[in-house]
């Protein structure tokens, strides 16, 4: 030991030329184990999941267009066919839209349900760059995280994306979710960063700009092809005829940021005239997904309706809370009362929450002549809505030649739609469903981010709109330019409204298990459109 001590003395330290070598050959190590190594206390850079996407707080984060499925499988074959489109659109002449929704989900119906909006975004990219439309249009796909709790960092990249002649950002769809952080984004995206959006799915009435300029406008250049919960709740009140307060109950979630279930509630709150009828019944949910102790409240208030006059209860909640409350009320034994649950677009999923004993029990045992309890909502749009509203149309006109533009237009539009994912044509996308009108409202979004695109082209000069350009076309979308989507006829007003766009009033029937289509309701006081979409000058 004292020899191999020496032995470090006399190499290292025994004069002044050795020590000053040994000191500066310590430096030198001393700097590489800094730079090639992080100090303990500073973690390592965010881990790239994909091009333009981060890994930060579990979730991989950003905008991608290569053909990334953000770890989510079941949106992997339509992930893959945007990246071959966008390959060929390459360097022409082009702009970008992005699709902005939570894209890693837990819950298997939700993963579903993220597929059927891609499948639409892709789907209506595809039919518009084989138009004659010019530029070309590349769709990406941008995760601001579960609940848009991490939309700050995606919207920083979208306004990048947005100055830069690469990628031409023109427009940010999708939006899935009316939440709080979902109005963070929209307003961020819209005042600081000046990029058009066009909601096609967020149903909340805080998520639109006024009619009244007087009341300000929240966000500039926003535009939404959905009606409001307001107008849902007009709709089906139109169509149903008008009930008493005494016949119906009002169920609403009280868990704060959910501005959907909160405008939903505000919608179906009763001011109809006549005695009163049961007080409204709050729950509180933990989470969008979660179900928590909301079993034990929907027990007691099952039981409470049961003993009012209430056969129609209109449910302010989420899909999941809705399935279990649905159930808890067919399970209260109640005087062979039969209830119908009324509540709004969010239901749209509902069928793809249920299980397989859940159908018997909504219909009160096999043997049962009627269900216990059926459910309606305002689908936004239905596969089978414009063939059934046909078919009333002719039976009480006897003209077939006179019918309405605002019925034959959109169904000539889902037929093409329709053809386009059942054939193929467009690639191997997985099973495409339009039964949840995700898909149809998603691909009706996105064609008419394309129509203004190519209106904004024709005023503008050179191959690509300003971004400001492609805003002011909201309000020209009516009459000689409106869409005809396949969700019906897509009106805008000034403020970027769709005016008096029709909703579906569906069932689910739980003796087919189906999702069936019972009629078209109008929010304008039960009217249809005008002829060739004309918006009035006042709106109610």
């Amino acid at each position: 030991m004292r020899g191999f001590g020496n032995w470090l003395y006399n190499t290292l330290w025994a004069n002044w030329t050795r020590r000053i070598a040994t000191l500066l050959g310590l430096a030198v190590v001393g700097t590489l184990v800094y730079v090639l190594l992080p100090p303990p206390d500073e973690p390592a850079g965010p881990e790239t999941c994909a091009t333009g996407v981060v890994r930060r707080g579990g979730e991989c984060i950003g905008v991608n267009g290569t053909g990334y499925d953000f770890g989510t499988p079941e949106i992997g074959k339509v992930a893959r066919a945007i990246a071959e489109e966008n390959r060929e659109v390459g360097d022409k002449p082009h702009v970008t839209i992005a699709m902005m929704l939570p894209l890693q989900p837990d819950v298997p119906a939700e993963r579903r349900q993220l597929r059927s909006e891609i499948q639409g975004a892709y789907l209506a990219q595809y039919r518009a760059n084989r138009g004659e439309n010019i530029p070309l249009i590349r769709l990406v796909l941008a995760n601001p995280g579960d609940g848009y709790a991490q939309q700050a960092k995606v919207v920083g990249q979208l306004g990048a994306m947005a100055k830069d002649k690469r990628h031409n950002l023109r427009a940010v769809t999708g939006f899935n979710l009316s939440l709080r952080t979902t109005e963070k984004a929209i307003g961020q995206l819209t005042n600081k960063h000046g990029i058009p959006v066009l909601a096609s799915r967020i149903s909340a009435d805080g998520l639109a700009n006024p009619e009244d300029e007087d009341r300000g406008v929240p966000f500039p250049g926003l535009a939404r092809i959905i009606p409001t919960n307001s107008q849902q709740a007009k709709a089906l009140a139109s169509f149903h005829g008008g009930l008493d307060d005494a016949e119906t109950v009002l169920i609403k979630d009280t868990r704060p940021n959910d501005i959907y279930v909160e405008s939903l509630a505000e919608a179906f709150g009763r001011d109809e005239p006549g005695p009163p009828g049961p007080k409204d019944q709050p729950y509180r949910s933990p989470g969008i997904t979660e179900v928590g102790t909301t079993g034990n409240d929907f027990e007691q208030i099952s039981l409470n309706i049961c003993e009012s006059k209430a056969r129609y209860v209109y449910f302010a909640g989420r899909p999941v809370h809705l399935r279990l409350f649905a159930l808890k009320l067919a399970e209260t034994s109640c005087h062979g009362k039969k209830y119908t649950i009324v509540s709004g677009s969010g239901a749209a999923a509902l069928n793809r929450y249920m299980k397989g004993g859940d159908w018997e029990t909504l219909r009160g045992g096999r043997d049962a002549e009627e269900p216990t309890v059926t459910v309606q909502y305002a689908a936004p749009a239905h596969p089978k809505a414009w063939e059934g509203a046909l078919r009333a149309w002719d039976k009480e006109h006897d003209d077939p030649k006179s019918r309405p533009g605002y019925l034959t237009d959109p169904q000539r539009e889902l037929r093409e739609l329709e053809e386009l994912a059942r054939k193929g044509t467009a690639g191997d996308i997985g099973d495409v469903r339009l039964e949840d009108s995700r898909t149809m409202l998603v691909h009706d979004g996105v064609r008419t981010i394309a129509r203004a695109v190519v209106l904004a082209t024709s005023q503008a000069r050179g191959g690509v709109p300003p971004l400001e350009r492609v805003a002011s076309e909201w309000p020209r979308l009516e009459s000689k330019y409106r869409v005809n989507g396949t969700s019906g006829w897509i009106c805008l007003t000034n403020a970027g409204n769709a005016y008096n766009k029709p909703v579906a009033v569906v069932e689910l029937d739980p003796r087919t298990k189906k999702v069936d289509f019972v009629g078209i309701g109008w929010p304008e006081n039960g009217r249809a459109q005008p002829d060739n979409c004309i918006v009035p000058s006042k709106t109610e």
